[in-house]
Parts: C-alpha cells; sequence; structure tokens
C-alpha cells in the first residue's frame, strides 16, 4: 500500500489486452478495453448527481447492448476527448498550450499583489465596516499590470553574473495570470489571518503577550499545516473528474474571458454573438453603476421586507416577514451583495446544491423555528427570532465581563449571580444543525464515495485518467514527500508555539486538534468539489475543547485556530491546485508560489497589526475616534469566554436549556443511511440528489446571515442553473459562470469607491425615505420580540447548571 502510495505518477504502466478463453489475443481488444472502462466509468458516477441522466442513460445502453462501436464512442466522448461534465467542457479547454509560466514578470507581480493585499486586508479587518480585497479583484487588477510590464520591458535575454533571464518572455499570458492569482488566495482567500483574531484578544483583553517570535510561527503554523494536508489530499480532491470545485469554472472562465477576445458563435449560444470579453465588460459595468443604488441612494433595495414598511412596529409582521432578525418570507432584494454575500455567487453552484440547502432552511429554520418560537420553547418569546448575539435573563445583550474576575478568569460565583445564557430560536437550532452536520458528513462520504476513496489510494496516480489529468502527466509532479517534510515541518512548529510558551495547552491535547482536521478535510472536501458549499468545523472545535479542557479561553481560541482553520485553509490550497489542474499550470511552480505567498502574507499581517497596535490610538476600544474597534476580535473573545469559560457542558448537557440539541448527533448519523438504502433502491429518483450533510450544514452561515438572504441566494440560483440552463442551454454554458464573475467584480470595485471615498469621509447617505425606512422598522433593530419582562424582573429559570 506505501508503494502505491508514493509511486511516481510518471510511471509506465504495463496494460495487456484482453485475451479470450483459449488464450489468444482479442481481436477487437481496443472495443473490449472502451467497454470495460466505460462499465468503470458507469460505477463510478452512478449515482453521480453533476453528471446529466440522459449520458448516463446512453452509457448504460451501450453496456447492456454490448455494441462495441458504440461503447466506443461514447468512452472516447465523455472520458478521452473531454470532460464528462457539460460545464467543465464549456468552462476548461481541453488541450494545453506550451507558454512561459515561471517567470521573473509572474513573481514579481504577485509578491507585489501578495504585499499589498495582505497589508490592506489586514488593516481593514480592524475596522468597522470592514472590508477586503478578494481574489477575483487581484485577477481583474492583475491583467492591466501584466500588459502594463509588456510596455515597459523589452523582451531581450539578460545575463548577470552568468545567469540568464528575460524580463518578457512574450506576452503576458494567462498561467501566469494563474500563479498570480494563486498566490493571493493562498495569502487571503479566506480573508485576514485567522490567527490575528487570537493574538488581538490575547492582548487586548487577557493583557497576555508572547512576542513577535510566537506570533509569526503561529500565523505560518496555522496556514501552511493546511497546505500540507492539501497536497496529500489532491489525489482524491484535485486528480478525479468527479471533483469539478465550481467556483474553479468561474475563475478559469474569466482568465480565458481576459486573454482572449474571440466572438462567440450563435449557433452554439442561442443566437448571441456578443464576446465573452465584451459581455463581461458591460455586465460589470453595469454592476459596477447599479451597487451605487442599493449600496448608498437608495438602501432600502437591499432588504425589501417592504411588508415591515407599513406596518413597523408589529411584532408578529415584523418577525414573519422581516430579513434581518424574522424569517424573511417575503424575499425580495435588487443587491448583489445581498444575494451573495455569505454563501458567494448562486451562479456557481448546482442546482441541486442549492435545492437541497434551501430545503434545509426551509423545514428547520423556518417549520421548526415556528412551531419553537410560538410555544415559548427556551424562553423564545422573549428574544428575537434571529440575532447573532447572546442574551441574558432580562432580554438584554450577555454582558460576559460580568462573569469574569478581575484577571478576566471565569468566576462561576458571578455567573450563578447573573445568568445563563440565552439563545434566539435560529441561533440555538444552528448549533443543533452543525452537530448533524458533522455526523451526516463522515456518514455520508463513507457510503456514497467510501470505494471511491479506497480505490484512489491504491491506485494512487494510477487511477484513471481524465483529459485534464493526461495533460499534467507532461509535467513534473510535486512529490508527495515534499507534502510530507512540509506537514511534518508545520507540526513541529505547532508543538513549538503551544508548548514552548506558557500557554496552558496541553501537547495531547494538540494532537486531538490536529487530528479533527485530518479526519474531515477529505470528506468536507468531497463535498464542496461537488456542490460549492464548505461546511465548517469552527462548532466541533469548540465543542470538543469546551468539554476537554473547560475554563481556558486562550486554548480554546488557539484550539479552534488549528482545529478549524487548518481545514479550511487546506480547502483553499486544494481549490487552487484544481484551479492549475484545469490551467495546466506546472505543479511544482504552484506548490512554491502558493508556499511562499501563504508565508510572506503571515509576515506581513504580523507586522501591520503590530505596527496598528502601537500607531492607532485607543484601537480596540469602543468609540474609537475611526472606527478601528476590532470587530472580528472582539466576537472571538466573546466565543472564547461562552464556550472556554462557561462552556458547552452548561449549555448542552444534563439539565441545561440547550441539552435536547445533542440529539441531532444521532439524527445526522442516520439520516444518510435513509438516502443511501432509497437511492441504492431507486438510483434515478430524486433521492439521487439528496444530500444531508448539506441540508444540515448549508445553513451553516445562520447566524449572522438569515433565511432571508438564503431564499434570495436560492431564488437567483434556481433561476439560472434551472430554467436558463433547461431552456437556454448554450447561452447558459457560454455565459453563466462570466456573468457570475461579472456581477462579483462590479460589486467589489463598487464596494472599493463607496468605502474608500465616502465611508472613510464620513460622507453620510441622504436622508430621505428610501434610506430611513429601512433602518427604523422593529425588525432592523431587533426589537420584535413577543414578550418583556418589568424591571428588576427575570424570565427562566432561578437555578441553573
Amino acid at each position: 500500500m506505501l508503494r502505491n502510495f508514493f509511486r511516481r505518477r510518471h510511471g509506465d504502466e504495463d496494460v495487456m489486452p484482453d485475451m479470450v478463453d483459449d488464450g489468444s489475443m482479442e481481436g477487437d481488444s481496443t472495443g473490449l478495453e472502451a467497454l470495460t472502462a466505460l462499465k468503470q466509468f458507469e460505477k463510478m458516477h452512478r449515482l453521480d448527481p453533476n453528471l446529466p441522466l440522459d449520458e448516463l442513460d446512453e452509457v448504460e445502453t451501450a453496456l447492456n447492448s454490448a455494441n462495441i462501436e458504440k461503447g466506443t464512442e461514447i468512452d472516447q466522448i465523455l472520458a478521452e476527448d473531454n470532460s464528462p461534465y457539460p460545464e467543465v467542457r464549456a468552462s476548461v479547454r481541453n488541450y494545453d498550450v506550451e507558454m512561459p509560466v515561471n517567470t521573473i514578470r509572474a513573481w514579481t507581480i504577485g509578491m507585489l499583489l501578495c504585499t499589498i493585499g495582505s497589508a490592506v486586508n489586514m488593516l481593514l479587518s480592524l475596522r468597522s465596516p470592514s472590508i477586503s480585497l478578494s481574489t477575483l479583484a487581484i485577477q481583474l487588477i492583475a491583467y492591466p499590470i501584466g500588459l502594463g510590464w509588456d510596455l515597459i520591458f523589452p523582451d531581450r535575454v539578460f545575463t548577470v553574473f552568468g545567469i540568464k533571464f528575460n524580463l518578457k518572455p512574450g506576452p503576458f499570458n494567462f498561467k501566469e495570470h494563474v500563479i498570480i492569482v494563486v498566490m493571493s488566495n493562498a495569502a487571503y482567500g479566506g480573508g485576514a489571518l485567522y490567527a490575528t483574531d487570537v493574538i488581538l484578544a490575547q492582548e487586548i483583553w487577557y493583557k497576555q503577550s508572547f512576542g513577535w517570535a510566537w506570533q509569526i510561527l503561529f500565523g505560518i503554523s496555522t496556514l501552511c499545516t493546511g497546505y500540507g494536508l492539501a497536497g496529500l489530499a489532491r489525489r482524491f480532491l484535485v486528480w478525479p473528474a468527479a471533483m469539478i470545485w465550481p467556483a474553479d469554472l468561474v475563475n478559469c472562465t474569466l482568465f480565458y474571458t481576459l486573454h482572449d477576445h474571440s466572438p462567440s458563435d450563435p449557433a452554439r449560444t442561442n443566437g448571441w454573438s456578443i464576446s465573452r470579453y465584451r459581455w463581461f465588460l458591460i455586465v460589470m459595468g453595469g454592476s459596477f453603476a447599479w451597487y451605487w443604488v442599493p449600496g448608498y441612494l437608495f438602501q432600502g433595495l437591499s432588504w425589501m421586507c417592504w411588508i415591515t414598511w407599513i406596518w413597523p412596529e408589529n411584532v408578529i409582521v415584523n418577525q414573519l416577514f422581516g430579513g434581518q432578525s424574522g424569517y424573511g418570507l417575503f424575499p425580495l432584494t435588487l443587491d448583489w451583495s445581498i444575494i451573495s454575500g455569505y454563501l458567494l455567487s448562486p451562479l456557481a453552484s448546482p442546482f441541486h446544491a442549492i435545492v437541497n440547502v434551501v430545503g434545509g432552511v426551509t423545514f428547520f429554520f423556518v417549520i421548526v423555528s415556528l412551531g419553537i418560537q410560538y410555544s415559548n420553547t427556551w424562553y423564545s418569546a422573549y428574544l428575537p427570532v434571529q440575532e447573532s448575539h447572546s442574551y441574558d435573563n432580562t432580554g438584554k445583550r450577555y454582558d460576559v465581563l460580568r462573569i469574569l474576575n478581575q484577571n478576566l478568569h471565569f468566576d462561576e460565583a458571578k455567573y450563578h449571580a447573573y445568568s445563563p445564557l440565552y439563545l434566539p430560536t435560529q441561533f440555538a437550532l444552528s448549533y443543533g444543525l452543525s452537530f448533524a452536520a458533522v455526523a451526516a458528513i463522515i456518514v455520508h462520504v463513507g457510503l456514497y464515495h467510501g470505494k471511491d476513496i479506497w480505490n484512489q489510494w491504491k491506485l494512487a496516480r494510477h487511477q484513471e485518467d481524465d483529459v485534464h489529468m493526461r495533460l499534467m502527466k507532461k509535467y513534473r509532479d510535486a512529490e508527495d514527500w515534499w507534502y510530507i517534510i512540509l506537514f511534518a515541518i508545520m507540526l513541529g512548529m505547532s508543538f513549538a508555539v503551544v508548548c514552548a510558551w506558557d500557554t496552558s495547552f496541553p501537547w495531547w491535547a494538540f494532537i486531538i486538534c490536529i487530528l479533527i482536521p485530518v479526519v474531515w478535510t477529505i470528506p468536507i472536501g468531497i463535498i464542496q468539489a461537488i456542490t460549492n458549499i464548505q461546511l465548517g468545523l469552527n462548532v466541533l472545535t469548540e465543542y470538543v475543547i469546551g468539554y476537554m479542557l473547560p475554563g481556558r479561553p486562550l486554548v480554546m481560541m488557539m484550539f479552534k485556530n488549528y482545529g478549524y482553520l487548518v481545514m479550511s485553509q487546506a480547502l483553499y490550497f486544494v481549490q487552487d491546485l484544481k484551479l492549475g489542474h484545469y490551467m495546466k499550470v506546472p505543479p511544482r511552480v504552484m506548490f512554491w508560489s502558493q508556499l511562499i505567498a501563504s508565508v510572506w502574507s503571515a509576515i506581513v499581517q504580523i507586522a501591520v497589526m503590530n505596527w496598528a497596535l502601537g500607531a492607532i490610538p485607543d484601537i480596540c476600544t469602543d468609540g474609537q475616534a475611526n472606527q478601528f474597534d476590532c470587530p472580528s476580535a472582539k466576537v472571538f473573545f466573546t466565543a472564547s469566554v461562552i464556550w472556554g469559560a462557561i462552556g458547552p457542558a452548561r449549555m448542552f448537557s444534563g439539565k441545561a436549556l440547550y441539552s435536547s440539541l445533542q440529539w441531532f448527533w444521532l439524527v445526522g448519523a442516520i439520516a444518510p443511511v435513509i438516502s443511501w438504502f432509497f437511492v441504492r433502491r431507486y438510483p434515478r429518483s430524486l433521492w439521487r440528489y439528496v444530500n444531508f450533510p448539506l441540508v444540515f450544514g448549508g445553513s451553516g452561515w445562520i447566524p449572522p446571515a438569515t433565511v432571508y438572504i438564503y431564499y434570495c441566494w436560492g431564488i437567483v440560483g434556481t433561476v439560472f442553473n434551472f430554467f436558463i440552463r433547461r431552456r437556454k442551454t448554450g447561452w447558459w454554458l457560454q455565459y453563466n459562470y462570466l456573468t457570475s464573475a461579472a456581477l462579483d467584480v462590479g460589486l467589489l470595485l463598487s464596494t472599493l469607491v463607496i468605502f474608500f471615498s465616502l465611508t472613510l469621509s464620513h460622507t453620510k447617505a441622504p436622508e430621505w425615505f428610501g434610506n430611513t425606512v429601512a433602518g427604523s422598522t422593529m425588525d432592523t433593530t431587533a426589537r420584535a420580540v413577543q414578550k418583556h419582562v418589568q424591571p428588576g424582573e427575570i424570565f427562566g429559570p432561578h437555578e441553573w447548571p
């Protein structure tokens, strides 16, 4: 087995032709091989929700009739000539073009944008409201910079100390462009460095500092440990054709569009002849211009809960139809930032994923939640339906400082003198669904993909190739031992971080911590690669450390950082590896560009954070003059008190108010077994599209996202990925992903302009009905509460665990 794992990808394979019973060579060996390959293809993709059923029908017809000629033709089309997935065929070229990649131009532009983006994102993450540069913005910004480079530098070979180099080895190309974007995504694809929230909470509120060395090691190890896991997981998450990674298709489409301005073929696009480049510019310009309306001039168009505008002080109306703290039962918005703000663009998510997510939201966060809310279960009548804050037994926001002593340590006597923790209905349900999702992921992937994972492990790099894998084999691979050594180095660095300083983090607890991403990275990655929805481990890490080491807030923050972020960062790296796979970028160039950018970004962000702590007066305090109040770090600190000090045992165990949520672990484990039973019995029924990890975990952004946001996201996704895809398939294949990228880029550029020109200058939006009505309802101010306590009174029990 180990030989298989370390087997070189480029080794020659012995392929013996089929033989008939008498031992002679089969005359039609090629046709029989095609049927054998087709049979294996059908076995692997029988329950694949992304493979069109008509393609699967053709495969089964050829196999049932044993038609060698038909089987050879289908195998050639589906597996050898191109991807079996229409969206991949439309977005990714099935051929490779030789062009320079590992160039001075790519590295210079990439590292420059990596440095600037890391510094800007880190600084702006300390401010409220916050904003960040995304990799789509970098993808767009890098293009004119690359073209400008070509205008400045000559196409000439220089020799310095015997070393030859060319500053312009041909025109700026899309493979160099990919390297630049990959650097930025590895550095800050998920926003500012997650470890800085731990460091800020530690220094600002817990008054503890371990110095620069600890901070840099902490930042680098949390980023790059995930890279080691990503490399080892690529045989499961990158190489198989079924791992399509829909978000990468958006990036691929944009890369080709920027570097190829050829017109479209009307015969293939439902009559549209406009080039994709021109369409991108038009949609991006429209998105940029339009966002000024809901983003500044008429903000009521973002949350168009017009029924609450009519009855702004009616509790029930605001609970049922309010979009920000209610059920949002009349979802309507003209703001792309609402539609794509949390779940990203719905145009990139397959329709079956959208149905699973919206179905789960409807059942749990509307139907079940309505029953809980209006039966006053969990004393929910005293709380808003949906809010990302916790409350005390007077209906006010929970003040964590009232349960801490002078050293900011948990004081049990103060806790019992103050109040237990109360959660709004949907907030509480989100914890139960997180429990169910964690269990469902393992069971679902084991049942649906377990055999494939085992076969891919045994076959190593000799698993069946699609056209993209075969094209990539001409490049030297980044060997497995590279990733193993990197993972080992990062583990050693992490052990130094938790053990060499007085963190109170036991070494054995860190081993348990790192096992969480090791176990869950591949299952969660498979779900994301198929559905474009990433399920998180943040609640699981908080839950485990809260039971394992209660009363240690700093340990809780570090445990969550390593346990959750390592997995999340690993999947960012995997997604980029798939992007390089699609764009035919040499794997070794990908390895070094991602690694160097990650290490450098961690150093830059730690440096900027420390500069800000010393240079900005009253930073991370309420009322800071320029709003540098560290909103993310403040939330992290509050979570450290709730989970690290109060702990999950007081919330979910024994006689705790929310102990019934523990049953969701069992629900999550059983549900995939039920769907597996039915899909095996009825493989062509709707059961093939049921994905219980998405049903339970797709709503993971609630809160702070709301049902209203999910519904708006689902409606737009359904329009594009169901109705338009079915009725205008040619248009959808040519323009859908490009439209998604254009809407996102236009929104981002508009947001940046508004932020830097108006928000930072404290220029207020126009005062008129369109900007004031949406912000004055009970829904917007989270006042839609059915019951209130009188001064001096409390609700709930007088004794609590």
